[in-house]
């Protein structure tokens, strides 16, 4: 019972920071509010998690090891380049609407700190383009897709996806809108960015 009630505990403090990281993001979270929204004092969160990086990184790694393995089955499944693409960017940028503070917290890492993906890696297996590759180099060959490596394609699509989210209080100002109008832009874009990719490699 007793090890059943600390999993529930844990459960819960990673549910409070994934709100609370969600609304104030990384750097105007407080330690306390998580505790708060969890239901416990500041001194049982400190117990889990002896700081607030630590307890991001592992919502973090909670996040992440939901996604990496479905965008993994995507690269590697039976279906074409094009519908690769779609799905692809469809649910990563689905997850990022949910989780805006992640790819933010990402670039902030890899600058500060290079060994952040090493440790990431180490418990989720980061996306294995070796299928991909293979797959798009057979369609560049039949003539169906424009001569480009996988590993090309596959940061076009990371980019496009990744950068209207990591600029968003940029775009915002840029397109004259608000955060609701923000999230319609995006919405849009799950196929805009698809089509757009898909276009330019068509042959």
């Amino acid at each position: 019972m007793a090890k059943s009630k600390n999993d529930n505990t844990e459960n819960q403090i990673l549910e409070a920071a994934k709100s609370v990281f969600q609304q104030k993001g990384m750097d105007g979270a407080r330690m306390q509010e998580i505790a708060d929204e969890a239901g416990i004092n500041k001194a049982m969160l400190h117990y889990y998690y002896r700081s607030k990086q630590i307890l991001f990184e592992a919502v973090f790694s909670n996040a992440f090891s939901l996604l990496a393995p479905h965008l993994n089955k995507i690269l590697n499944d039976d279906s074409s380049i094009e519908d690769k693409i779609r799905n692809f960017t469809h649910d990563q940028l689905s997850f990022m609407i949910k989780h805006p503070y992640l790819p933010k917290f990402i670039i902030h890492e890899l600058n500060r700190n290079p060994e952040f993906i090493s440790k990431i890696s180490a418990n989720t297996n980061l996306f294995n383009l070796e299928k991909f590759n293979a797959q798009l180099a057979k369609e560049v060959e039949k003539g169906i897709i424009k001569p480009i490596s996988g590993e090309q394609l596959f940061i076009n699509i990371l980019a496009l996806n990744i950068f209207p989210i990591v600029a968003s209080p940029l775009i915002t100002a840029i397109v004259n809108t608000d955060k609701k109008g923000f999230e319609q832009l995006m919405e849009v874009r799950k196929t805009e960015v698809a089509d757009f990719i898909i276009n330019s490699i068509k042959a």
